[in-house]
């Protein structure tokens, strides 16, 4: 059943780069006003575009309810990740690192349902889709902070899913089945490394508009793991496997 029947306004968290992007390119394509609340902001004049650091909570605050406030908001999706410089032991990490993952990745989460969360429950039904890890389900040597801020994420919306009425607000989250090309990770990989198995964000695309068109629909509470053909799984049925790797990369 198709809930989406007239103009619908859509905020995309972190959306200028990586899955953020290709779930707001696929919002933006299906029809929708499409806001994406990041530090830069997106090439593409067909998206709207509000500063937003995390790093800064009262900025991020502020942007966030100028957003919320500013008409009806359908659809919620928040993406903002710190992956962390590379990939390292906890004894070599810095408090200063840690706090940032928690800054973007739990509390930024945190933040962005707080401003939202009233305006998507006025939707009747909203969407807030949250893109999961597979870290969830795999921790990894050298991947602490993004691991734990992440499982701590992914705790909070399965909570609050069953905290909600689904008749006003779904709750969903995705996450690749495997690595996906993205500058957040082109940042911690050699200049040459080969990325031609790598999934890419425009792959979310069609779980995305689905997402949209049925406002969660049955998925309410659920993770979806997203294959490389754009092809979607929940998690419930076959977990995702590990991604880890050596902490060189």
């Amino acid at each position: 059943m198709a809930y989406v029947s007239g103009p619908v306004r859509a905020l995309v968290v972190g959306g200028s780069t990586g899955i953020g992007r290709g779930i707001a390119d696929a919002w933006a394509k299906a029809g929708a006003d499409v806001v994406v609340a990041s530090r830069s902001e997106p090439d593409d004049a067909a998206l709207g575009w509000a500063r937003l650091d995390f790093t800064e909570p009262d900025q991020a605050r502020q942007a966030l309810a100028e957003v919320a406030g500013a008409g009806p908001l359908h659809a919620v999706c928040f993406s903002a990740v710190h992956y962390g410089t590379k990939r390292a032991l906890f004894r070599d990490v810095t408090e200063q690192e840690w706090r940032r993952q928690v800054d973007v990745n739990l509390h930024g989460l945190w933040l962005t349902l707080a401003a939202t969360l009233p305006a998507l429950r006025e939707a009747g039904p909203g969407l807030l889709l949250g893109v999961s890890s597979e870290v969830v389900y795999n921790a990894g040597p050298g991947r602490s902070g993004y691991a734990a801020t992440k499982a701590a994420g992914t705790g909070l919306l399965h909570s609050l899913a069953q905290e909600e009425d689904a008749a006003r607000l779904r709750i969903v989250q995705v996450l690749p089945a495997g690595m996906v090309d993205t500058p957040g990770i082109r940042r911690r990989r050699p200049e040459d490394f080969d990325y031609s198995d790598y999934m890419r964000p425009a792959g979310f695309g069609a779980v995305a508009t689905e997402l949209l068109r049925t406002r969660g629909g049955e998925h309410h509470g659920d993770s979806l793991v997203v294959d490389a053909d754009g092809g979607w799984r929940s998690v419930r049925e076959q977990p995702p496997e590990s991604q880890s790797r050596g902490l060189g990369s």
